[in-house]
């Protein structure tokens, strides 16, 4: 059956913003890529483009997404709100990229929700929409049937999130090796995040490979400094120098990243991913990867292993994903 997703171009657009899902999504089979506008001719940021469909395309999408905007103090036409709450009301999923959000809240469609937009804006999207819980510190957070995203390449993030919920990890990674970039990052992970540099040259590259190799194994503080040939203060310090978080941190967030492709591609037990994930028990597994993806790991089976047999497709809110 064919998805159609119906990519708003308005006044302003910033044109990256209105090819992500193009690129993302119509390189998959099975999905009907839509642009339209409310004129067949939408002045642009840099040039104006033609578009072959109007507003009504947004009542037959059963995703709409809203690419970012300039003027994020522009209104929206009202024709264009109106057709966003029709959508809405009708079920379809609503997704912005960047300072598409903008346009998502004037049509109150974010009132009560969380939501992000790029880091700049996050400020003004907070000031003048109070009645959304605007989150500046993520790539894209996912409400269910509202999904926003940071700007530029967070909107690859989210494109590739709703494919993955859609299709499954496998068709996403293959759209994300297509598009030449990483098969997945995490929602929670932050936008921007300004450290100061190392004193001193260091790569934890092998380090953090060795790592992922051994993610079954009880890992502790004093074995990895170990391992790197340094104090558990200087390893400490290279972890938050280069990857912004403590080796634990970074250590339970691998273990989850592999669960998630364990539930996703396997029909392993709970207590088999959790053993080869190296965590202590089912229990702590579930406590653990809870606190990680905001959801336990039968629910995420659910939502994700759409692309095995007997495993349902997801349908309704899933649970947002945050970094550990």
């Amino acid at each position: 059956m064919t998805h159609v997703i119906a990519v708003l171009a308005l006044r302003g657009l910033i044109p990256f913003d209105l090819t992500i899902p193009c690129e993302i999504f119509g390189r998959v089979p099975g999905y009907d890529i839509r642009v339209c506008g409310p004129a067949r001719r939408v002045p642009g940021r840099h040039f104006d483009i033609t578009v072959p469909h109007g507003l009504a395309v947004l009542a037959e999408g059963d995703t709409v997404i809203v690419p970012g905007i300039a003027d994020v103090q522009a209104a929206a036409p009202p024709a264009v709100l109106d057709a966003l709450r029709t959508a809405a009301g009708g079920g379809a999923r609503i997704a912005s990229i960047c300072s598409g959000a903008f346009v998502l809240a004037q049509a109150g469609l974010l009132d009560g929700r969380r939501a992000t937009t790029h880091w700049l804006a996050a400020p003004t999207l907070a000031q003048r929409f109070p009645a959304i819980s605007v989150d500046a510190d993520v790539l894209f957070v996912d409400e269910g049937r509202i999904l926003t995203s940071a700007g530029a390449a967070a909107g690859m993030d989210l494109c590739l999130h709703m494919l993955r919920r859609d299709r499954g990890a496998a068709v996403a990674a293959e759209a994300a090796r297509l598009a030449v970039m990483p098969p997945q990052r995490e929602g929670g992970q932050a936008q921007f995040i300004r450290h100061e540099p190392p004193a001193q040259p260091s790569n934890l590259d092998p380090l953090l490979d060795w790592l992922r190799r051994n993610l079954q194994r009880p890992l502790t503080l004093d074995r990895i400094a170990d391992r790197a040939g340094t104090s558990v203060r200087t390893l400490t310090r290279r972890f938050r120098d280069q990857t912004g978080t403590t080796p634990l941190q970074w250590l339970l967030a691998a273990r989850v990243r592999r669960a998630q492709h364990l539930l996703e591609t396997t029909s392993l037990g709970i207590e088999q991913v959790a053993t080869r994930c190296g965590f202590e028990s089912a229990a702590t597994f579930r406590d653990r990867f809870g606190r990680v993806a905001g959801t336990s790991p039968s629910a995420y089976r659910r939502s994700f292993n759409a692309g095995r047999p007997g495993t349902p497709r997801n349908s309704g809110r899933p649970a947002s994903v945050r970094s550990g």
